[in-house]
């Protein structure tokens, strides 16, 4: 069983800048690291994911360009930096894991959401205009 907590989540202007954190435990044989978003009333959207086989990101066109999925292996840390943060960032925003790779090693990787079976609790993020 992997357990995922996320942090960093916070209030800021857009054009802001944040750091998501998301500590994994429990790593054993995980294949895909990937966050996810969320706002009431909306379906859950894929963010960043990546295949910590080849250490290869994947990103949403919506975050293209301002955001970065990184892990850090010896803290067992996965991280999305987000840059010119705008109000249509504003979610909560979730950490996955799961051990099959097929999940995030090809371009469909959006499509696993609902698929996911470790999840952390979120972490929330407002942009404010």
């Amino acid at each position: 069983q992997v357990q995922l907590a996320e942090s960093g989540g916070d209030s800021v202007q857009a054009g802001g800048s944040l750091r998501l954190s998301c500590a994994v435990s429990g790593t054993i044989n995980v294949a895909c690291l990937v966050w996810f978003r969320q706002t009431p009333g909306k379906q859950r959207e894929g963010v960043a994911v990546i295949d910590t086989v080849q250490g290869r990101p994947q990103y949403a066109d919506s975050v293209m360009g301002r955001f970065t999925i990184s892990q850090h292996n010896t803290e067992n840390t996965l991280f999305l930096y987000m840059n010119s943060l705008k109000p249509s960032d504003t979610a909560m925003y979730y950490c996955a894991a799961d051990r099959r790779r097929g999940f995030c090693n090809s371009d469909a990787w959006t499509s696993y959401t609902a698929k996911y079976t470790s999840w952390g609790r979120g972490t929330q993020v407002t942009v404010s205009a």
